[in-house]
């Protein structure tokens, strides 16, 4: 599903609980640019700083901007290249035949055909047993501009590729932003869960869910109104998933993505709209993205942070 198809989502097409580990599938891309932190003097100056390091983040060797590919593996041999015949087809970057990725009950396996010059640390390889991106030390390969990677949905294993010289990176526009409002930038308490809950969320990927533990939901008021947010945990912060009255019209259908500090010493929690982001797959078609769940589908309308123009990305 295209990230242009997506636009016409409706919350019901999804199949079997995909159970995801809880390392940080989507707080380790980005980590620099989650949040602003404390700016007691110029906050105007603060929001710019972290837009600069938000376009660098997205532009950097693991941002998202150069993805070129997602490719599930099936179990037993995949074969893969540029040319027409692979399982999995790489970019013209790429050599026709360049070798196979065999899965089976001990995870994946990189075969390489001879005299291809495929990289890892920089060490050429031929044959390597592949770490996905729930191991401490996922493995990364090169060739020419290309790294690819493994990773791991639960029992389902995928490639992902990127091209550090994606033409993206060069034309990628500016990002669009509300006006700064610094009345959505909120306090908010948590209300914590008796025992934390690992939830089901939907993604973008057709069966695919993501399951995140959430400690509770952040209560905040906008406008004089009372609204709530059940918050996931990302390592040290939270993760919001929400989407609101702007959804689907100025801002990504899917929600947008907002980070927040865990609370501090009087239990505040500080939600800084003005830093809502959108998710990696409104700029690649090659991101699993988690959808707003209905009850972080707020009705109010929240003109801060980051537009979407579907015709600009």
């Amino acid at each position: 599903m295209s990230r242009f198809q997506f636009l016409h989502w409706q919350p019901a097409i999804r199949a079997g609980l995909v159970v995801l580990t809880a390392i940080c599938w989507l707080a380790a891309a980005e980590s620099a640019t989650h949040g602003i932190g404390d700016c007691p003097n110029d906050y105007r100056h603060c929001l710019e700083a972290w837009k600069a390091r938000r376009i660098a983040s997205l532009k950097g060797e693991t941002g998202y901007l150069n993805l070129a590919g997602l490719f599930w593996l099936r179990s037993g041999v995949n074969t893969f290249g540029s040319g027409a015949g692979n399982d999995l087809k790489f970019p013209a970057a790429a050599m026709p035949e360049m070798g196979t990725f065999e899965l089976g009950e001990n995870g994946v396996v990189m075969n390489l055909h001879s005299g291809v010059d495929v990289r890892m640390d920089g060490s050429p390889v031929s044959r390597v047993q592949m770490a996905d991106d729930t191991s401490e030390n996922p493995g990364v390969v090169t060739f020419d501009s290309l790294t690819w990677s493994i990773i791991r949905r639960d029992d389902r294993f995928a490639v992902r590729l990127r091209d550090l010289e994606h033409p993206v990176l060069r034309t990628f526009p500016p990002i669009d932003y509300f006006p700064t409002d610094q009345n959505l930038r909120v306090e908010a308490r948590l209300q914590r869960y008796e025992r934390p809950r690992i939830v089901r969320v939907d993604t973008v990927i057709e069966g695919l869910d993501y399951n995140p533990t959430s400690p509770g939901l952040l209560r905040f008021e906008i406008g004089g109104q009372s609204f709530e947010l059940e918050a996931y945990n990302a390592g040290d912060e939270f993760l919001l998933v929400f989407g609101d009255a702007t959804t689907g019209r100025e801002t990504y259908p899917a929600g947008r993505f907002l980070y927040a500090s865990n609370p501090d010493e009087d239990g505040v929690v500080v939600l800084d709209f003005n830093t809502a982001q959108n998710p990696p797959c409104a700029y690649n078609d090659f991101a699993t993205c988690p959808v707003a769940s209905p009850r972080n589908r707020l009705a109010v309308r929240i003109p801060a942070g980051e537009r979407f123009d579907p015709s600009g990305h």
